[in-house]
């Protein structure tokens, strides 16, 4: 049974922006309560303010260059006299940061201090706020780490962040949010750089934190499959403001809105292409109605991309002289085919070496061993101003859009700074060019001259987009390119990318680890574990005919946007991940397969030889 009293009380918040525009108003009259044990899930579409209303109660959105002009944050701190946070000071505001209130924000690499080991900033906080000492704060450090499942948690202690993998960070700031059990948890897309069986860990675990605790959730998503999964309320926002709010079973058996019908016909659902040979976009009309056009059929299709025997390692360094000691087999005998005008997916959990699978392609990784062929061209042979050459045909959509944006320049020259390093087009067909594609990826042309910092994390996500299809490439490698989107944009983008796949014929490689969207948009499948594939072929064999047992795993993680089946109820058990480190010695074996049906192959087991 829930406390009556809510810990957190929001009436009427107002927020305000200075830009070169003017005044824009990021939230207005926005109303809400949280009570201990209580989630409630903001929803809604990039740039609706759901994370300006959480950044509002940390103070954070002043030091992004907003103002709180109106209403109250009433917060409980535990002696039964409620504060508005909207007016205390910022020592009070330092005190009450990552101790009484917790943050798990959208963006892992702006969230954590790149100069700083994992350690140093796991245990700060437990210094701070809790008075432990430097061992017993570390050892706490180790068991949270230990609890969101990062492999190794001695070693990570003693990684910087830009060591890591998206999905590592992610979790390490998770466990930073979580290592002072705050009264309030604020969860700000917190699994979105995860694949879906660390997702449903990490869902169980806070859901368990609310319930064993009684800690508050302010959860903000776009996903709605995890909402239905976790959402006891729901509060529904949309340029700004709520328009509707209710219990998570009325949200989505009965919705009011046309809005939230819209936003509830957006999600992709596991399934949904059983039957079907090919991907189809989705068309979504403003009421929610939804209608499909013709599948994406390539005929006759070609070879573009041929990987062979793909191998890429990284050195540990150890010892006083910094000698390689170990090595880190993040992609292991990695072999594939894509068609020209096709798409072909990698999915599986983070550090499973999907990402740099699509680096080593680019070379922006080297790897150690292996063929990458380009429509004829050895790209891994290739010198330095050959390469230049080849990567106009290949651009990559990166995972963090923060990340791969430069925050001193607009966001016009960012797209336009491809046309003219590679002289393309006079300055007003470049505008043009520019102009068109901020329309391809709907976003308005005044935003044109903005900066990253005013972007929310979708916004930004479809700024790399552009720039990525500025130079008309064949292949785009998109490495988790809509998981920074809510459900309605991520719709519309998936289906640019697809729409541009059947205009111009591009070939992509989309890493991802959400199983309904690889479902929607792939032609083939590869899954990968531990920097191997161990199954791949259609869309159809691997879906709807999956032989081996981590790609059945996948699959039964896969949020269900139904509240009324919620799998996180059932905690998990947290199983250890096995290392891809190796000593300097060690004999990789050949990646062996069996072949399923004509194009559908599964690794053999070492062991057991299946």
């Amino acid at each position: 049974m829930l406390d009556e009293k809510p810990l957190v009380s929001i009436e009427k918040l107002r927020v305000e922006f200075e830009t070169n525009d003017g005044v824009v108003v990021g939230v207005k009259d926005v109303s809400f309560q949280i009570r201990p044990g209580e989630c409630v899930c903001v929803v809604g579409e990039s740039g609706s303010g759901k994370s300006v209303s959480s950044l509002s109660l940390m103070r954070l959105v002043e030091y992004g260059g907003g103002t709180i002009a109106g209403g109250s944050l009433m917060f409980d701190t535990g002696d039964g006299k409620p504060i508005d946070l909207a007016r205390q000071s910022s020592a009070t505001m330092r005190d009450i940061r990552g101790n009484q209130i917790g943050m798990i924000f959208q963006e892992p690499m702006t969230a954590l201090n790149p100069v700083f080991t994992v350690g140093d900033q796991l245990t700060e906080g437990l210094i701070a706020h809790r008075g432990l000492t430097k061992s017993e704060a570390r050892a706490r450090a180790l068991e949270i780490l230990r609890q969101v499942r990062i492999p190794e948690p001695e070693r990570r202690m003693s990684q910087y962040p830009h060591e890591l993998s998206g999905g590592m960070r992610q979790r390490v700031v998770i466990a930073i949010a979580m290592a002072c059990e705050p009264r309030l948890l604020i969860c700000d897309e917190p699994t979105t750089a995860l694949d879906v069986t660390i997702q449903a860990e990490i869902l169980a675990l806070i859901d368990r934190l609310k319930r064993e605790k009684q800690i508050a959730v302010l959860f903000i998503t776009h996903d709605m499959a995890v909402v239905a999964q976790m959402a006891d309320r729901v509060v529904v926002m949309y340029r700004g403001a709520k328009v509707e709010e209710g219990p998570v079973e009325q949200i989505f058996e009965n919705p009011r809105e046309d809005y939230t019908r819209m936003l509830l016909a957006a999600v992709p659902r596991l399934g949904e292409m059983t039957g079907k040979p090919a991907p189809e976009r989705l068309r979504l009309m403003r009421d929610g109605s939804v209608s499909t056009p013709q599948p994406i059929i390539v005929q006759n299709p070609k070879p573009l991309l041929s990987v062979k025997n793909l191998t890429t390692r990284f050195p540990v360094k150890g010892g006083i002289l910094r000698r390689t000691v170990a090595r880190v087999h993040a992609v292991e005998d990695v072999s594939f085919t894509l068609n020209a005008g096709e798409t072909l997916s990698l999915v599986g959990e983070s550090g499973c070496g999907k990402s740099t699978t699509g680096r080593s392609i680019l070379r922006l990784v080297e790897p150690e061993s292996g063929s990458v062929d380009l429509d004829g061209t050895d790209v891994l042979a290739l010198p330095a101003r050959a390469l230049r050459r080849a990567r106009r045909d290949m651009q990559m959509i990166f995972q963090d859009p923060f990340a791969s944006l430069d925050p001193h320049m607009k966001l016009y020259d960012q797209v336009a700074e491809p046309l003219e390093n590679y002289g393309i087009g006079s300055r007003s067909e470049r505008q043009d060019r520019v102009a068109a594609l901020f329309d391809r990826v709907e976003l308005p042309r005044s935003f044109m001259r903005r900066y990253p910092h005013e972007m929310s994390g979708g916004q930004r996500q479809r700024i790399a987009i552009a720039r990525a299809l500025a130079l008309n490439p064949r292949l785009i490698i998109a490495d988790e390119a809509v998981s920074a989107l809510d459900v309605s944009v991520q719709a519309q983008v998936l289906n640019l990318l697809m729409e541009l796949q059947q205009d111009l014929g591009i070939s992509m490689l989309f890493i991802s680890h959400d199983m309904a969207v690889v479902e929607r948009v792939s032609h083939h499948v590869g899954v990968m574990y531990l920097g191997r594939i161990v199954e791949i072929g259609t869309r159809q064999q691997v879906f709807e005919n999956p032989q081996h047992a981590y790609t059945r795993q996948l699959m039964a993680a896969v949020p269900v946007a139904d509240p009324r089946q919620k799998k996180i109820r059932e905690d998990l058990n947290f199983r250890p991940i096995p290392s891809p480190i190796h000593p300097v010695d060690y004999i990789a074996r050949p990646s062996i397969y069996r072949e399923v049906a004509p194009g559908h192959r599964v690794l053999v087991d070492p062991v057991t030889h299946s």
